[in-house]
């Protein structure tokens, strides 16, 4: 890359820190008791700068280092924290954060493409199940110590694109007729997401276990 082009991007990206220092201050001000609307618009608005940041400088490793893209969002994904097992044939996701809302491109793309590289780096150390057709269910987790207010509509949501990416390592047929979605709301320690893929098979099952372990935390 050129260097002058690459100092432009930097140049700009330090434009973008300055102004998210400036959001994290005004964050880092308000009540959020008595302005959780506020709160929620400005820890919204620092947190999609961050994401911004972040992407922004993945495209610059991209276009002006040998690091290959795939050897980098492997490494992403281990920082964000995203974790992936397998037991009695269900993978288990954890993504640290709630999925973005729809039509928040950059948002998407900082999750989405690390979620992605997890999953490709895991498939090749274990054997994935291989399935006809397939439940996907998302268990978005609250932090309980934060304004339920904060809880979104399912429809807000962007669903779609992981749907399809887990879709893709474990379905036989790449048809989404093939793969159905759940959601669930709990209430947690921390914000996180949690997706669990499942042969259709062995959904009634993990509903009913899921279902008795809510009602055993409600029960405290």
């Amino acid at each position: 890359m050129d260097r002058a082009i690459l100092s432009k991007r930097i140049t700009s990206i330090l434009s973008d820190i300055s102004r998210l220092n400036s959001a994290l201050y005004a964050l880092n001000t308000t009540d959020i008791q008595r302005y959780p609307e506020n709160y929620e618009v400005l820890s919204t608005d620092a947190a999609l700068r961050a994401e911004r940041i972040a992407c922004r400088l993945r495209h610059i490793i991209y276009a002006a280092t040998p690091i290959k893209k795939e050897e980098y969002l492997t490494s992403a994904a281990v920082m964000q924290g995203v974790e992936i097992q397998e037991e009695d044939g269900i993978i288990e996701i954890k993504l640290p954060c709630l999925l973005p809302k729809r039509k928040q491109r950059q948002s998407t793309e900082f999750l989405l493409d690390p979620f992605t590289a997890a999953l490709a780096q895991f498939a090749k150390s274990h054997a994935m199940p291989r399935l006809r057709h397939c439940v996907v269910c998302f268990s978005h987790v609250y932090c309980k110590d934060l304004p339920l207010q904060r809880v979104r509509d399912y429809d807000n949501l962007e669903l779609k694109q992981f749907l399809d990416v887990a879709a893709s390592f474990i379905l036989t047929d790449d048809s989404g007729l093939l793969c159905d979605a759940y959601n669930t709301t709990e209430l947690g320690p921390e914000d996180c997401t949690r997706i669990s893929i499942m042969d259709s098979a062995r959904f009634p099952d993990w509903l009913e276990k899921k279902q008795a372990a809510l009602r055993s935390i409600t029960e405290l």
